[in-house]
């Protein structure tokens, strides 16, 4: 079950911590291989449940990101293995 379904007595009251984000998007790449494998294998219509999950999974992770605008983009950038969005300094300067 995703961690995103808190009943909602809990809801609100739950503590949003990197593990707990760190989970989500761990669950988040085991759906895409298992849509990915129902939509090879020609079963795309047992697929959407999960990809009703996923999306579930991709807005609640953009409504914390939305929420926390404290945390700079270049940490996340570097946590998940992404390119940086600016080139390195000794390369700003060389010509082409």
């Amino acid at each position: 079950m995703s961690v995103v379904f808190v009943p909602k007595r809990l809801r609100g009251s739950a503590a949003i911590n990197q593990d707990t984000i760190q989970r989500l998007l761990e669950e988040n790449a085991q759906l895409i291989r298992c849509i990915t494998q129902y939509q090879q294998k020609g079963r795309a219509v047992e697929s959407v449940q999960y990809q009703q999950i996923l999306h579930r999974n991709i807005v609640y992770l953009a409504t914390i990101a939305d929420a926390r605008p404290d945390i700079p983009t270049a940490s996340l950038n570097s946590t998940y293995g992404e390119a940086p969005s600016t080139p390195p300094a000794a390369h700003q300067g060389a010509p082409h």
